[in-house]
Order: structure tokens, then sequence, then C-alpha cells
């Protein structure tokens, strides 16, 4: 049991909102929700289900100019990808009005003026952490003069940046978010959902909190970066309803840790960057640790879930091994993988004394984690194709793969003798010569002598040329955030050429001409493959039944150390 979830049980055994528990999920919709975001979902949706509580979906949209319904629209396929499902949805739109009204009431009761100061000024008027702040020169300007300017700020006569609502709270106060925090300001640009009504419009801080107590939320779970804010969040609830007991009827912010990997880069505003520069093939290139990027890869929701159980939730931030979430996302596609036969890197084989127009058809598993599932059909035949790597000429002692002399299985099928190779005029291996074992079919009494390999294969008149993808980590260096950051500082540099500098010129091999089994045509929507012996594998939403593509999940190998 995690600790919110501890509070969550205390909550509702002392009856605190009348026993209610409602939680809401909020993202802003200025970019496609990425696997940090996962862990906010599950926590969000998770723990109000778990209790037999509500949660809703709300976007914070309180900036036009970041903002697109395309957004909108991917953070909701996201969340229901993942598994979830929210009871209603809003916006903090929705509350445009009600908060336009509360701050017209704060600067009727002297707790928040109209500010024409420039934004460095008043950074630099805000202090140090040991240092207080110096008031604004408009702090105590007249009620009806900030009045009349914060109307204007809607009214479309006053240019961004030239006016900002601030509220009045104390400027030597330790915590600098309540130096006379900015909680209007002008945009001048047409929002996704209310058009040209507003130009003026709340901050986060100023939202938030009402936002909740609007919707009834009682629990409001946040990440770490918020802890500071609370005492902000709590402060403006009190004055929304002040000289009104709430008692416990009040939402109320929890905080915990962050979701960060190593070798990624999570940020939204460096994500959209490499979109918006052609660093990556759009929001969903298997890359980018984006959500629909990870679906585009073949991760299922389900192992993303298990993994975000894996890494748990606490109070303090951690760098997480990206091999962790491989881990959880092998074991769930290893329960649930189709199996089939794949050849990546092709070289032919002939099978010497098997007839030259004989077809056996085999049957393979379709699932050994699932028998159920029953088997599906394979050809074999005189012509095979099976990997490079499971051929060498002069093979070290314990390569136990084909070498001259040397017997290995088939899978599924029979046991083979290299005899030698033939090679082309650059001295490359053009073709493996073997014969087989007629008495060796997998099956048959003869299957039972033992052999050290088994290999894949296809038969190259039954298998269909496809294109794979083999992914790797984008970031050459295990901690992309900080790294950006020294090397924009220590070269003065702008964003685009550090990234230039960190990226992995190997994250994308791109094998053009594979082979794959045809029984692929039959199952073209599957979402989940085991090439085997390869690693996961799925179809690129590019993918045609005439130019199939399969990108690369995961290796089978696990890497994670514990």
């Amino acid at each position: 049991m995690n600790f919110i979830e501890q509070i969550v049980e205390k909550d509702l055994a002392e009856g605190k909102n009348d026993g209610r528990l409602q939680t809401r999920f909020p993202p802003e919709p200025n970019g496609y929700l990425h696997i940090g975001h996962a862990k906010a979902i599950c926590m969000d949706f998770g723990i109000a289900s778990q209790y037999g509580g509500t949660c809703n979906l709300r976007f914070d949209d309180t900036n036009p100019l970041k903002e697109d319904m395309e957004y909108m629209d991917s953070i909701k396929q996201d969340i229901q990808w993942l598994g979830f499902q929210w009871a209603n949805e809003y916006y903090a739109s929705d509350y445009f009005p009600q908060l336009w009204e509360f701050a017209v009431r704060l600067i009727k009761e002297g707790r928040a003026y109209v500010d024409e100061q420039s934004s460095e000024d008043i950074a630099q008027q805000k202090g140090t952490p040991t240092q207080p702040g110096t008031e604004s020169p408009y702090r105590n300007r007249p009620i009806e003069e900030s009045l009349k300017l914060f109307e204007q700020m809607n009214s479309g006569e006053i240019e961004e940046g030239k006016m900002v609502l601030r509220a009045k709270i104390d400027m030597a106060n330790p915590n600098m978010h309540f130096r006379d925090p900015i909680i209007y300001r002008v945009i001048n640009h047409p929002h996704p959902r209310t058009g040209t009504k507003w130009k003026a419009y709340p901050m986060y801080d100023f939202a938030h909190g009402q936002s909740d107590f609007f919707e009834g939320v009682t629990h409001s779970l946040c990440t770490l970066e918020f802890v500071p804010h609370r005492p902000l969040y709590d402060l403006f609830i009190d004055w929304l309803k002040e000289n009104q007991d709430l008692g416990d009827h009040r939402p109320r912010q929890y905080e915990f840790n962050k979701l960060n990997l190593n070798y990624v880069l999570l940020s939204k505003r460096n994500l959209l960057l490499m979109v918006n520069e052609g660093l990556v093939d759009g929001w969903d290139d298997p890359r980018m640790p984006t959500l629909c990027g990870f679906r585009r890869r073949g991760y299922s929701p389900e192992g993303i879930r298990r993994f975000v159980d894996k890494i748990g939730y606490t109070t303090f931030d951690a760098l997480n091994d990206f091999a962790l979430l491989e881990s959880a996302v092998r074991e769930d596609l290893n329960d649930r993988a189709l199996r089939v036969s794949a050849v990546l890197r092709p070289v032919k084989l002939t099978i010497t004394n098997y007839p030259e127009d004989k077809v056996e058809v085999m049957e393979a598993v379709n699932n050994p984690e699932h028998p159920e599932q029953g088997t599906h059909p394979i050809e074999f035949s005189r012509h095979l194709w099976i990997e490079q790597d499971d051929f060498m000429e002069d093979a070290p002692k314990k390569y136990f793969r084909l070498t001259p002399g040397q017997e290995v299985r088939l899978k599924n099928a029979y046991i083979i003798k290299c005899e030698g190779c033939v090679k082309d005029s650059e001295g490359n291996v053009a073709e493996i010569l073997c014969t087989y074992d007629p008495e060796s079919r997998s099956g048959m009494p003869g299957a039972n002598r033992k052999v050290k390999g088994t290999i894949h294969w296809l038969s190259q008149a039954h298998c269909l040329e496809a294109e794979v993808r083999l992914y790797e980590r984008l970031w050459k260096v295990e901690n992309p955030r900080d790294e950006l950051s020294r090397i924009r500082e220590e070269q003065q540099c702008d964003t685009l050429s550090a990234m230039h500098q960190m990226l992995n010129p190997n994250s994308l091999e791109v094998l053009p001409k594979c082979y794959v089994e045809k029984h692929l045509l039959e199952c073209h929507e599957a979402k989940y493959l085991q090439f085997q012996r390869i690693g996961y594998f799925t179809f690129d939403t590019s993918s045609t039944p005439q130019h199939l593509v399969f990108n690369r999940t995961v290796g089978l190998k696990d890497s994670f150390k514990k």
C-alpha cells in the first residue's frame, strides 16, 4: 500500500467529504501525453476505481497560445488506450465566468491589483528565498482604477505583456509563490473552445484549486514540484469561500514523485521542438516517449501499467532505469504475443537431399503460454531462408548453430547437417548446403535425438517480403535533461544545437528486405508478435498487405539488473 492509498483509506474511515472520493486528471492540451503522464493517469484513475470513487478528465486550457483540439483528442485516446474511462469531461474554460467574478471580488476587497510593470521588473522585485521582495509601485493603486484596467485587459485594448492582475498577499513571505503572484494575464489569441470571448486568462495557480472546488474534487493528486504551490492552492480556496466553514468539505492537494527515466527526455516543450524540427517522425515516432509513440512501437497498456506498479509512488524523486520499463513490457508480451518466424538478415539454405518439388506443412504453436490458442501451418521445402548469424564457416568451440560438419534442429521440422557453403565473387556466403535426417521430423520417434542448437527458418517459396525497423534509444546520454542544460550553458548555444550533439545516430535501422511467414496476412490486426529467437514486434501504422512494415518493440533478452 502506498502513502496515497493510506491517506485515502484514513479519510474515508473518518468520513471526510461525506465519505466521497473524487479525483481528476488535469492535463494541459499543449502536446501529446508521454510516459510520465501514464504514472499520473494510473494514480488518478486507479485510486478512484480501487476505492469506489469518481475520476474526471479536466483540460487545463488556460493558455490558448499553446493549446489545440488535436491535443485534446489525442489525450482522450491515450487515456482510453491505457484502460481508463473518465466519469465526466470538464475544461478549465468552463469556469472562466466564475473565475472572473472571483478576481473582480478580490480587487474590490483590496486583495488584487493591476500591475503595469514588465515581467522582468516583476521578477526582479520578487527577491530571493532568503531576501524579501519589494512592493510594486502599483500595489496600492485605487480599487476603481484596477477594476477599470482589469476590464480593459479583457476588451482587447491592452497589448500582451502590458498589464497583469496580481493577488496582494505578502512580499516578504518565505514562500516565493506568496509574493503577490500573477493571477491574470492578457493573451490576444483565439481560444480553441471560447473563441475571442476572452482576452484575459487566469494563471494555473489561480484556476486550478478553484476548478477542483467547483467540481467537488476531494483529493487533488499531483507531482512533487507543486509542494510549494499547496499553501497558495489552499489560500485561494479559503478566499473563494470566505466566511463559510468548509470543514472537511474541500479539496486537499497531495504530491507524489514524478516518473523520470534514463535516456529519455520528457519535457513537452522539447518534444514539440523535436517534432517541429524533424528530428523525429512526428509525435508517434516509436523512439518518442509519448504514449502514442509507445503504442506504435508495440508496447501494451498492460505492460506500461505493470511498470508503474513496479516503480511505485513515493515523496522523493528518482531516476528509473529504462530497462525496467522494457522488462515490464517484455513480461506482458510474453503472455500475449503471437509466435511467428521471421528472417531479418537472410541467407539461402538448400537441403540437398530433400526432394525438389516436395512441400510439407508443419504446425507452429501460436503461443506456448496458452496452448488453447492452438497452432498455425507453416510450409517446409528444399530451399529455405535462415539468419546470417546462424551460420559461421570457422566457428568457435561453443558455437552451436550451423557450421560445417555440425547438426542443428530446424524448429518444428528436421535435424540438418551442414555440408559447406557457396560464396559469391566477393567472398561472401551466398548459399549454405545441408543434408537432412528424414526420420528426425518433430513428433517422429527419431526426433528424440539430441542436438545442441535449434534455429528458425522460412521456405523461400512460401513467405512474404517485409520491411523491419529496429529502434534503439534516441539519446546517447543517460540524463538528457541535465546534459541539455550543461551543453547550452557551456557552449552558449540554443536547445536545437545541443540536441544534435546528444542524438544517437543509430536510433533507427531499417532493414528493407526481410522475410516473414505468410500467416501474418491472415492476422494483420494482431497487435503483438514475437519473431522467434529475435524479439517482440508489431505492425507499423503504415503497414499494408502489399507492403508489410514491422517495428521492433523490445528484444527477447532482459537486460534489467536488480
